[in-house]
């Protein structure tokens, strides 16, 4: 017989009303830190350094360490969502804050492959207008990938990236909106075992899933199964993103969604609407989330070419060295459930790598 499923506890179950009023997600880069982050590029360009061919010795922060290790015992342990304010794009070219954010990046962890062409810094931006795009154009009735939803100036649903944090760095905000939305994983899980504990039952059974060729690529795995919510040693984890499910949909042999799993989808989806924080960026702006205990959307923008307001989000993704063990079955997307695991992200097809050699 399966014990009744308990309430989540901890820092980490919280309602966007509850994290306003703390304000404590919050954190600013000192005078002295922003000081020393200007001199750790300015020996960057002195060295003719790549773009991103640098360590965290190549980028020496040792006052802000002390900030980058206590938000990345926040984002496991804490809340789970930081955003680092004080960092002002107008002093620096787009190349300048990408090695900047790369830098601070190498202090939390490993930047990861973000899709099978190698891109290791994604650029969040509207290309549907650009030649070249980094996404798949959708055919006719099928289902958007959520790469093609983010290059866009679309709304995006709640959702998890495949990494054990995502981190954005606001270059330009657009003339308005894209407001980002950040949900608690926790917080939801308790809501649902609240009101629909049957629900929450099948939630934490597999759903089939996709990954979309312009993340992966070709993949003989790209189909695959596994729950919504997932949990080991008292943490949750959760993988959802609900164009994964449509797209898994598409292919004749997966089973079809039953009545309950869109029921407890739309539950979710429902509940992560009500509970949410919603949090303009600031440019400059950079937004931490531990994928395992935080759900990320955006409302829709409209960007302004003649006055510059087109928005430009960098991103990475990190594996962390102190994330959370992961439960069984979930390698299969995750590469590694082993606690600081090198792990998430896209392998190079050429290479077998998450990360440039």
């Amino acid at each position: 017989m399966t014990a009744p499923r308990q309430m989540l506890t901890g820092r980490a179950v919280w309602t966007g009303a509850e994290l306003d009023r703390a304000g404590d997600w919050i954190r600013s880069f000192s005078p002295a830190h922003l000081a020393e982050i200007d001199a750790a590029l300015q020996a960057l360009k002195r060295r003719g350094t790549k773009l991103f061919g640098f360590g965290a010795e190549d980028f020496p922060l040792p006052q802000t360490a002390e900030l980058l290790e206590d938000i990345s015992d926040e984002l496991e342990n804490g809340r789970g969502a930081v955003r680092l304010r004080g960092i002002d794009p107008t002093r620096y070219g787009d190349d300048d804050l990408r090695q900047i954010f790369w830098g601070i990046g190498r202090h939390l962890g490993t930047a990861i492959y973000q899709n099978a062409s190698g891109e290791i810094m994604g650029e969040v931006r509207d290309e549907t207008k650009l030649a070249t795009k980094t996404f798949d154009e959708t055919a006719e009735g099928a289902v958007a990938s959520a790469r093609a939803r983010s290059r866009s100036t679309g709304p995006l649903r709640w959702h998890t990236d495949r990494c054990d944090v995502i981190a954005l760095l606001c270059a330009r905000n657009a003339r308005e909106g894209g407001i980002s939305k950040l949900a608690s994983i926790p917080a939801i899980h308790n809501e649902i075992l609240r009101r629909r504990p049957d629900l929450l039952e099948v939630l934490c059974h597999d759903y089939w899933r996709m990954r979309p060729r312009d993340e992966d690529g070709v993949s003989k795995d790209n189909v695959f199964a596994q729950p919504v919510f997932g949990f080991r040693d008292g943490k949750i984890t959760s993988q959802y993103s609900r164009t994964y499910v449509e797209q898994a949909q598409e292919v004749a042999w997966v089973p079809r969604l039953t009545a309950a799993q869109n029921e407890a989808l739309d539950l979710l989806a429902a509940v992560a609407e009500e509970i949410c924080a919603l949090s303009a960026f600031v440019p400059g702006d950079i937004q931490l989330l531990n994928n395992h205990v935080i759900y990320h959307g955006r409302t829709a923008y409209a960007d302004d070419a003649a006055s510059h307001q087109e928005r430009l989000l960098f991103r990475l993704w990190l594996a962390m060295p102190n994330s959370r063990a992961l439960p069984e079955g979930f390698d299969t997307l995750w590469g590694s459930i082993a606690p600081g695991a090198l792990r998430g992200g896209v392998l190079q097809p050429a290479t077998g790598l998450r990360i440039p050699a």
